[in-house]
């Protein structure tokens, strides 16, 4: 199977936008962290969040998105279960991928709410996401116009999916964002290479 070093160059060779590189490297830490709590392959599910919007920049309409990625995995020869998982994501996909494994169900529950807490890190006067609140990231989520584009129907839905209490996992996520804080760029201090 392709390494992470190969997933790395896979999407940021379809990724150019910074903002969504960070995006899916938040995702790729909050797998990881969840991988290892599950006792999981942790490689696998970082590679799954680290890939699933690999062609949200080329290809965004629902109808496309996770299709196109699915066929340059599947030509690259990566596992089956982040192909799947990734299309599961998608809830158009659902009738024909059915998030009914853990790799679907945690990467559900992980990329909504790395967006909600990013923004969240990012208002804050130290632009940091260390000390973050559970509750700041619950006060902006009731906050309609605050980052409009995160979905809260899919933070509650995530985390019940997943089978953990929500102010849980959003302080399961922090802390799994936290630890690579420099690379997200939300450690207050000038961003590092993307690529650490």
């Amino acid at each position: 199977m392709p390494t992470r070093q190969d997933a790395y160059a896979l999407m940021t060779s379809h990724v150019k936008n910074e903002n969504l590189q960070k995006h899916m490297l938040s995702v790729e830490a909050a797998m990881r962290a969840y991988a290892r709590k599950y006792g999981e392959d942790e490689e696998l599910w970082r590679i799954t969040g680290l890939l699933h919007d690999c062609d949200y920049e080329e290809y965004p309409s629902l109808e496309e998105h996770t299709h196109v990625a699915a066929q340059w995995l599947e030509t690259e020869g990566y596992d089956k279960r982040i192909i799947y998982a990734i299309l599961a994501h998608n809830d158009l996909n659902l009738a024909t991928h059915p998030r009914n494994d853990l790799l679907s169900k945690g990467l559900y529950a992980c990329d909504e709410i790395t967006g909600m807490i990013t923004a969240t890190a990012l208002v804050r006067p130290t632009r940091s996401i260390q000390g973050l609140e559970v509750s700041s990231v619950r006060k902006k989520m009731k906050a309609k116009g605050f980052a409009a584009g995160v979905n809260r129907n899919d933070l509650v839905n995530g985390a019940a999916e997943l089978g953990v209490d929500l102010d849980e996992h959003i302080a399961f996520v922090i802390q799994a964002m936290s630890e690579v804080a420099d690379t997200l760029g939300l450690d207050g201090l000038s961003t590092q290479s993307l690529s650490q």
